[in-house]
């Protein structure tokens, strides 16, 4: 690999981090603020909304400069978040609640993080020599997965009365920093994360390529990008592929709340504490997903959508663990099922956007579709926080669901197959006559 890629590696992994620790920092403020239950998932759906949102647009913007000048200014645009987030008391307006300031600040870093995403991605293809993209995505993605369990199991330390103390106790001479609470220390030690990362992406070279966006008229952006959505949807395989990873995303952030307030309620954890079996979630999706890698090939990827059918019934068992002794197997069998299933179906999801559109496309519509489904069901676990459902109530009814939605993808596979073998298409080349991309 280039020296270059390592560097690439090493702004992600920093910038991962800081996301993921961040997400803990922003919970923990809210419970100090004495914001009501509800308002926890809220603040993945307003980071969130900005992917849904600027999907058509971000790969013009990562194309338009040097993309790691790109990933340097939305690195900037994380940091002004954080600002926010600590600042929070003097931006909020009279007669304005302070628990919307904290939820448009949070916004704010995943503004930045929905135009990072391409920028990361597309410089692969920029800076390697296309027989190295798959191991360089193995690499950026390992990174990923390192820096989801650091980064939840460093927000829920920076959180706790064991590392905020100390933190809150320290002073620089003669200057007054401002951090009363625990939640604060924590933002301005993650902000640091995120300055780190800014740092190193200058040091990303400029790997020559051309920086020139075709189309700059939004209105043609937008045709395009549902041109290309509508093309992947009507796919045979590319609508079960899709439909699979935009339910595993959905279900996978709002499983990150279901964690914490399970773990409050049935185990007595705080928040620093529940981040672990957070992180323990991220350990079995790793393992997972390395195992699908060793022994489902591309050819057989829709043979594992019956496990998707099974991580559902087995979350639904949560609601008999009151040990944390069975809950970390527990939490190592859904992560280790989700992981298996979900990384086949994305492998053939890359396949068949690249067939059918280009990757860049493929990326754009396959962002928009999981960070759609991220919203919805968010809001509706929000929702059904707010009526007072006991988080047992919300476990099964999120088990059944995931359950029910993958018999159906199933099934939908089985009617494909009956209309014609779709299977077939698996392993094709792009045709010369591929539809625009």
């Amino acid at each position: 690999m280039k020296r270059g890629f390592y560097t690439i590696m090493a702004a992600q992994f920093f910038s991962s981090l800081a996301d993921n620790a961040l997400l803990i920092a922003a919970i923990q403020l809210l419970i100090e603020l004495s914001s009501p239950a509800w308002m926890a998932p809220l603040l993945k759906f307003f980071f969130t909304i900005s992917y849904v949102v600027l999907s058509p647009f971000v790969g013009a913007f990562a194309d338009s400069m040097p993309k790691g000048r790109v990933m340097f200014i939305t690195n900037l645009v994380k940091i002004l978040g954080c600002a926010m987030l600590f600042f929070y008391e003097h931006l909020t307006a009279p007669g304005w609640s302070p628990y919307v300031t904290v939820l448009l600040a949070y916004g704010v870093v995943g503004l930045g993080a929905a135009a990072y995403s391409p920028a990361k991605y597309g410089i692969l293809t920029e800076l390697l020599p296309a027989r190295q993209l798959v191991a360089a995505n193995g690499w950026i993605e390992g990174t990923t997965v390192g820096s989801i369990i650091l980064g939840t199991l460093l927000g829920g330390a920076l959180v706790s009365q064991t590392i905020s103390e100390p933190l809150l106790a320290f002073d620089f001479p003669f200057i007054d920093t401002h951090v009363d609470t625990a939640a604060e220390a924590a933002i301005l030690f993650i902000a640091m994360s995120y300055l780190i990362a800014a740092v190193i992406n200058l040091y990303i070279p400029d790997t020559g390529a051309e920086h020139h966006v075709p189309h700059k008229n939004p209105v043609y952006l937008v045709r395009d990008f549902a041109h290309c959505f509508h093309l992947l949807w009507r796919d045979k395989l590319g609508q079960i592929s899709l439909a699979t990873t935009t339910l595993f995303w959905g279900a996978g952030a709002t499983l990150q709340f279901i964690v914490l307030e399970w773990a409050r309620v049935a185990l007595d954890y705080p928040l620093s504490q529940a981040t672990m079996l957070q992180g323990v979630v991220a350990v079995g999706i790793a393992v997972g997903a390395m195992a699908a890698a060793k022994i489902i090939p591309l050819k057989r990827s829709v043979s594992v959508l019956p496990v998707g059918v099974a991580m559902g019934l087995i979350v639904v068992s949560m609601i008999f663990v009151r040990d944390v002794w069975f809950a970390i197997p527990l939490m190592i069998a859904v992560g280790g099922l989700a992981g298996f299933f979900v990384v086949p179906m994305n492998a053939l999801l890359q396949h068949r956007g690249h067939i059918l559109m280009g990757a860049g496309h493929s990326i754009a519509v396959q962002n928009f579709n999981e960070n759609l489904s991220i919203l919805v069901m968010l809001g509706v676990y929000a929702a059904m926080i707010s009526l007072e459902l006991s988080i047992h109530t919300v476990i099964v009814i999120f088990g059944l669901f995931v359950s029910g939605t993958m018999v159906m993808v199933r099934l939908r596979h089985l009617y494909n197959q009956r209309q014609g073998d779709s299977l077939h298409l698996i392993g094709m080349e792009k045709p010369s006559h591929a539809p625009r991309s």
